[in-house]
């Protein structure tokens, strides 16, 4: 008998030690894991119950009671800096009107200031994604839980240019919300926004998914404006990356950061803002599909920041281009990107890509808008390979492309222009004189010169830029005289002319103006 008691009391510690070291074997494997394997380790060890999908019986309760211990109530602090945040009366509804941050009135001592969004858990040990505008600038970030728990936040990323920051609480066994797959999404798919809007608790609201691949104009830098600086560049370190699914399921002031659904409770979305006139839900909601954001996300966790891989183009949609352009470089085409040049030491130009090329597919999806290429691209990192498809002269091809990085990027612009600032001042095709002192206190500039004629057959007029224009900057320098333009021009890099201005009917604008040799 005492035999038998020594067995079983070795066989039970022999299991425990079994078992504290498998968990510490799989706690050390978690750690180098990406956010979507940790849960697939996750739901392998807790199965979630079948779902019905959204085609079928149009009950949501699963679903939301499955989502909504996941999606956490945000509350920041900030001390009071000023006017930081954009509030230009967009159409948009974003940043202050987003999470409904308070107006400072004069007169009134600063006080720190008080806002609020939503966020999802992704990670049962507290990795949460939320917005970067939600806690940009944040000195305290606060955490609640539906069940009322709450947790002090520190912030491990955050990214403007895509609008996503990744935080963390310190605690485990937390409620997750399952990542899905948003290339799968479809354009009438029933989904749920789940979040904190208007100060309430938990709130799930339904809708459909109106649109993908919306770019709106929200994030980074304002959009130029029609007739100037006709083509675009890929997306750099500093440019936003627009993608959005729209969807009609409400969103209000405080839904920011939080989580839009399929009717299997499955992640597909981060709702980040509204369209809106009035400041509260008019129709329309957009949110960041989370394929881009897992990419974005391990990045935050592995690097601290975003590794971006850059094929090397510069491109304009050929839907946007007039008839005349399509006259002239002889697209025929009604999809596809317009490929204006391919960017030296690029991968696309190692690739045989050249200018005139009309990009059709990548990875064998085919290109309806310059979105599809910039989403799909920006969930990859330098040193990974895309399927390129492209025409020319009617021939379709296939090239694969390895994406260089932001540093082999910079060299290439350190390079600079191949042309002299003569060459460039020619070929803009316009006369200058200095704005008058009472036309700059009018404008409320402090540099300029008025754009008197536009030659025909220069760039300028190729690009719609029109006289009486008042240019204040070029490539970043303040310019007075047609010396000081000449001076400017000598700092253009990769042929392309960097326009700050004001029209005689308008306010400030900036556009680039590509120099063709």
């Amino acid at each position: 008998m005492k035999k038998i008691g020594i067995t079983l009391l070795t066989a039970v510690l022999g299991g425990a030690v079994a078992v504290g070291g498998y968990k510490l074997f799989e706690n050390k494997q978690m750690d180098n894991m990406s956010f979507e394997e940790r849960q697939k380790v996750y739901y392998a060890n807790n199965p979630m119950e079948d779902m019905v999908s959204s085609t079928g019986n149009l009950d949501f309760t699963q679903a939301a009671a499955a989502v909504s211990p996941g999606v956490v109530h945000i509350k920041v602090t900030m001390a009071s800096r000023g006017s930081q945040r954009g509030g230009g009366g967009s159409p948009f509804d974003m940043f202050e009107e987003f999470f409904g941050m308070p107006q400072q009135r004069r007169g009134q001592p600063r006080q720190p200031q008080q806002a609020s969004g939503s966020g999802v858990i992704i990670s049962p040990d507290g990795y949460i994604v939320t917005n970067n505008h939600v806690v940009d600038d944040a000195d305290k970030i606060e955490v609640q839980l539906t069940d009322k728990r709450t947790f002090e936040a520190k912030v491990i990323g955050k990214d403007p240019n895509t609008d996503l920051a990744l935080l963390k609480v310190n605690s485990t066994g937390l409620p997750i919300v399952k990542l899905g797959n948003s290339d799968n999404v479809q354009i009438g798919e029933w989904v749920l926004a789940v979040g904190y809007p208007l100060s309430l608790q938990s709130t799930v609201t339904a809708g459909i998914v109106s649109a993908k691949g919306r770019q709106i104009g929200i994030l980074g830098e304002a959009q130029q404006p029609r007739g100037y600086g006709q083509r675009q560049e890929e997306p750099s370190a500093n440019a936003a990356i627009e993608s959005f699914i729209q969807t009609d399921a409400v969103i209000n002031k405080g839904n920011s950061g939080g989580a839009l659904v399929n009717a299997k409770g499955e992640l597909i979305g981060i709702n980040s803002a509204i369209a809106s006139p009035t400041g509260v839900y008019a129709g329309y909601g957009f949110a960041i599909p989370v394929n881009l954001a897992k990419k974005i996300l391990d990045d935050f966790k592995e690097f601290g920041g975003v590794k971006r891989g850059y094929v090397g183009i510069n491109f304009r949609d050929v839907s946007d281009l007039s008839t005349e352009q399509k006259k002239e470089f002889g697209v025929t085409d009604i999809l596809g990107l317009y490929v204006f040049d391919a960017v030296k030491g690029g991968g696309a130009e190692a690739a045989g890509i050249k200018k005139g090329d009309i990009i059709t597919k990548i990875d064998g999806n085919t290109i309806y808008s310059s979105s599809d290429l910039q989403e799909r691209v920006a969930r990859l990192r330098p040193g990974d390979k895309v399927k390129i498809s492209y025409k020319r002269e009617g021939k379709e091809n296939e090239v694969t492309i390895t994406l260089k990085g932001e540093e082999a990027k910079a060299k290439t612009e350190e390079e600079g222009s191949s042309a002299s600032a003569t060459e460039i001042y020619n070929k803009l095709g316009a006369s200058f004189i200095p704005a008058t002192d009472a036309r700059k206190k009018e404008l409320g500039i402090s540099s300029g010169v008025v754009v008197t004629q536009v030659h025909r057959g220069g760039v300028f007029e190729y690009f719609g830029v029109e006289k009486g224009l008042v240019i204040t900057e070029i490539n970043g320098k303040p310019v007075n005289n047609v010396d000081d333009v000449e001076t400017a021009l000598g700092n253009t890099k990769r042929n392309i002319v960097r326009v700050t201005g004001v029209p005689e009917r308008g306010s400030r604008v900036e556009f680039n103006v590509p120099i063709e040799y």
